[in-house]
């Protein structure tokens, strides 16, 4: 099933001047509409996450899957990328700075206390605070109070009003702040884990609809095994007795298992297998499009990649990538080359950039370019691409390292790293003395999303380390602007700067790929490439 666009459900600033964000909640218990075993555990495929399982401090897909299953917040996704309330009551602002949450007062972690007010606020404030060095403390920059200087342990726009409600005052205005609710960094954290924060890292208490089976769940490097959790009574009703996540080295090793039926539910295929998967699975293949977004970025730290002559290079290397010819030959129509950095499936994407020239395939340019750089200072040594092997990037690696190669007349090779976890670490680090893999999977479905977090300075995922202040002026302009159209124009407007400045190499969108085994039912993918796991049944 291919969708060409996924609804938003942005929420509005209503001309009545009330903002809210409400719905119903479902009881849970774990019942089965789907008509399978209630306690038949689901398998899927994962990675070893790269940090404890902190919400706050995990920014990357292996841990990101676990977090969403475990966890409950103010608001989830459905598959099509609509925002429901499960922990909140309602959200509230008639200015989109001050909002009012309120939160259901039935809801609580497995170590029995009730989730309250204060679970957010202080969970929030633990992530925002400069001292804890949280890798999503960037999506608390909007807060009042928040500083990347200053250990600030209490956000002053964070209130405590009641046990159910507590408000939120930014420092700007934020019409999306209410969508931005049901990613992780937003979650609760229980008052448990502010006594022992490595403790619940590791075997975390939880509110989510799954939770760890218990002591010795968490198999790094193997698996991490998640039961129902029958204390959650939200809207995401588990249909199946649990979820067996395992970090398998290669891709080639989870389909292997899919075709056995040996594994129930896999969103990657390898690229050996993506033109014939469709024809061993049937009807059990999944190809469509997802807010998947791939690219590679080169420091402006690393010799010749800063000035005029990174600028130079970064253009050149950019057109020495046969981009289409990649597509066709390696992933049989499940990418699309990109023309800009976000993805067609979110409101508000356009493939009609001043500047998108910079993505397509020109070798006279490309050489012409090169040269200039040249002149500045004569390149030397090897220009290297990072990749994790693990997630079957080697042969798109290898081809865009062909082209520049064959374009620009130098050695241009990809560098592997065993594990995602390890390459992370580094380029979280800044150890890494190579270009690297990037990519994005949104967290929320708006453009902000593909934007904010990769590009603004001091974000949490700028691995680059990119600082432009027009484009930083352009995305606080259109985060502010309570027309949703006007507001996507800013983010078109600054994402044409990032075409000038190409922070990073945008590639192709990607479609996700994947399957599940003949032993399960009522599968879906959701907007974001990720299997809806309580929704599957078993048996």
């Amino acid at each position: 099933m291919k969708r060409s666009r996924i609804g938003t459900g942005v929420v509005a600033l209503a001309a009545a001047g009330a903002l809210a964000l409400s719905g119903c909640s479902s009881s849970g218990g774990g019942t089965d509409a789907g008509g399978g075993d209630s306690s038949a555990i689901i398998t899927t495929n994962g990675s070893e996450p790269q940090n404890p399982l902190i919400a706050t401090n995990t920014n990357e897909v292996g841990g990101g899957k676990i977090l969403d299953l475990i966890f409950a917040g103010l608001v989830y996704y459905d598959a099509d990328g609509a925002p429901h309330n499960d922990i909140a009551e309602s959200i509230e602002s008639d200015d989109a700075i001050t909002y009012t949450i309120k939160i259901r007062d039935d809801a609580t972690f497995t170590d029995g206390t009730p989730v309250k007010a204060e679970n957010f606020v202080k969970a929030w404030n633990y992530g925002a605070n400069a001292a804890n060095a949280q890798l999503n403390s960037y999506f608390f920059e909007d807060i009042e109070g928040f500083s990347y200087e200053e250990d600030v342990e209490e956000l002053s726009g964070l209130t405590v009003v009641d046990d159910t409600t507590f408000t939120v005052k930014l420092n700007k205005a934020a019409s999306d702040f209410p969508l931005r609710l049901g990613y992780s960094a937003f979650y609760p954290l229980p008052d448990s884990a502010f006594e022992d924060m490595d403790a619940q890292g590791e075997n975390p208490v939880v509110n989510g609809p799954y939770k760890l089976a218990g002591e010795g769940a968490w198999q790094h490097d193997e698996q991490i095994e998640l039961v129902v959790n029958e204390d959650y009574n939200g809207p995401r009703v588990p249909q199946n007795g649990g979820v067996t996540i395992k970090f398998y080295a290669t891709q080639d090793a989870s389909y292997a298992d899919l075709l056995a039926n040996n594994v129930d539910v896999v969103d990657q295929i390898p690229e050996t297998q993506l033109a014939n998967f469709e024809s061993d699975l049937g009807d059990r293949a999944v190809n469509q499009a997802a807010a998947i977004f791939q690219s590679f970025t080169i420091p402006e730290r690393l010799e010749h990649w800063s000035g005029e002559e990174g600028d130079l290079r970064r253009k050149a290397l950019s057109m020495s990538i046969n981009r289409e010819q990649i597509v066709d030959k390696i992933f049989d129509g499940t990418r699309t080359v990109a023309s800009d950095f976000t993805s067609p499936v979110i409101d508000g994407w356009t493939d009609s950039l001043a500047g998108a020239e910079v993505l397509e395939f020109n070798e006279e340019e490309a050489k012409k370019l090169w040269a200039e750089a040249d002149a500045i200072s004569p390149w030397s040594g090897t220009l290297e691409i990072s990749y994790n092997s693990d997630g079957g990037h080697q042969a798109w690696v290898d081809a865009v390292a062909n082209s520049a190669s064959s374009v620009l007349g130098i050695d241009v090779a990809g560098k592997p790293y065993a594990k995602f976890d390890v390459l992370r670490e580094e380029v979280t680090n800044r150890t890494i003395q190579t270009g690297f893999r990037t990519g994005w999977q949104a967290d929320y479905p708006g453009l902000f999303n593909f934007l904010g977090p990769l590009y603004a300075t001091n974000a949490s995922s700028n691995d680059g380390d990119y600082s432009n202040p027009e484009f930083d002026a352009l995305l606080q302009e259109g985060s502010v602007d309570t027309d949703l159209e006007s507001a996507n124009a800013k983010y078109q407007q600054a994402q044409e700067i990032l075409l000038e400045d190409l922070p990073a190499f945008p590639l192709w969108y990607q479609n996700v790929t994947g399957g599940y085994s003949e032993n399960v039912d009522n599968v879906e993918f959701g907007w974001n490439s990720v299997p809806i796991y309580y929704e599957i049944t078993k048996g």
